[in-house]
């Protein structure tokens, strides 16, 4: 990589990068797993998972006027029908309880952990850029299957503190901000053509592809740097 800029943070995406899964097996699974654990506390978990899904693609598309949290229970209750504050208690209960058993449909990167070491030479701001859909509570459970912990990032993006999701660019500069790092001067790594490399470019980042998990875009094709997520190892020696 010819490195025409000082890189200053280095912000990783999770799923398929510093874990590995397919990721429609793993969201299967994950709908399965929380509907009957609502169905299990005497809620439809058909209108549970409807209303999530609803919500959850508004938030997609958040302005940024609220936390992705609070636009999300907004949207969910207003589609759901009336307001059950006890979805939330259970929800909350589900990842600390349940989520973990999702571990079984993932993978452990290998070189997850010496990646994120490599990151933080001379100084670097790491962020764990997943995009903030779940609460921090998943966020930390899906890290731990490859080794990591919240003391390996400066930043964990959740639906507590974001205002913004990806595909959106306006989520990487909000990222950017808080670790007050120019876009310019961060790199992107991630798996995901449109949400990781295509939004993070827009935004100024540089980006690498990492390949072992690929998805790939229908309206955008990368051609700045890839390969496997080991070969990133090369890239972050040399920034």
């Amino acid at each position: 990589m010819a490195l025409e800029r000082k890189i200053n943070a280095v912000l990783f995406d999770l799923d398929g990068t510093l874990i590995f899964h397919d990721q429609t097996t793993f969201l299967n699974a994950y709908f399965r797993q929380i509907s009957d654990y609502v169905s299990s506390k005497g809620y439809d978990a058909k209108a549970f998972i409807d209303a999530t899904l609803y919500a959850t693609g508004v938030v997609i598309a958040n302005d940024g006027l609220r936390t992705n949290k609070t636009l999300f229970w907004e949207k969910f209750f207003g589609y759901y029908g009336k307001l059950d504050e006890r979805l939330i208690e259970i929800s909350d209960e589900f990842y600390v309880t349940e989520f973990k058993n999702l571990r079984n449909f993932s993978n452990p990167n290998p070189n997850a952990q010496k990646a994120v070491e490599l990151a933080h030479k001379d100084g670097k701001k790491v962020v764990l850029a997943t995009n903030p859909v779940f609460p921090m509570t998943a966020q930390l459970e899906r890290m731990s299957w490859s080794g990591l912990s919240e003391g390996d990032f400066d930043l964990i993006t959740s639906y507590e503190n974001s205002c913004f999701c990806k595909p959106n660019p306006k989520y990487f500069i909000e990222v950017c901000k808080k670790i007050d790092v120019n876009p310019q001067n961060a790199i992107i790594i991630g798996n995901d053509e449109r949400e990781d490399m295509k939004c993070g470019s827009e935004a100024g980042l540089m980006g690498f592809l990492a390949t072992d998990c690929r998805i790939m875009a229908k309206d955008f094709l990368w051609t700045g740097q890839r390969g496997t997520f080991e070969q990133s190892l090369r890239i972050l020696n040399m920034i």
